[in-house]
């Protein structure tokens, strides 16, 4: 009787090589089957991300080249935009702790700012 001969990949190496089908038979049952642990123990909790700083702000009149605000939240920012004309008239900073600098912010954003004027103290 012809006996059945297979590529064997599972050498170790650089090739493979042609092995009766018996020899893979047999490795097969020998090998013994990975058996699923499952370790105890409370399941981790996902920390999340951590929290951003607040934002800082730099308030600067652009006619005077004066600082009106620096180092302060949101709300006192508005405060400072109250007394000029346009918003185009004060330059308005954010820090950025990545950079370790003021950014100058976009117009767009500095518009949203902006539109804050005059209704702080509806706000609670």
């Amino acid at each position: 009787m012809a006996k059945t001969w297979v590529l064997d990949t599972e050498t170790k190496g650089t090739g493979a090589e042609m092995v009766p089908i018996e020899k893979t038979l047999s490795r097969e049952r020998r090998q013994p089957e990975l058996a699923l642990v499952e370790l105890g123990g409370p399941p981790r909790e996902d920390p999340g991300p951590e929290p951003r700083p607040p934002q800082r702000f730099k308030v600067v009149d652009v006619m005077s080249a004066q600082t009106l605000a620096q180092d302060v939240g949101a709300r006192e920012a508005v405060r400072a935009l109250e007394g000029l004309r346009s918003v185009l008239d004060a330059r308005i900073f954010i820090w950025s702790p990545e950079g370790g600098r003021w950014r100058l912010l976009p117009l767009q954003e500095a518009k949203r700012l902006w539109e804050f004027r005059g209704r702080l103290d509806d706000a609670p």
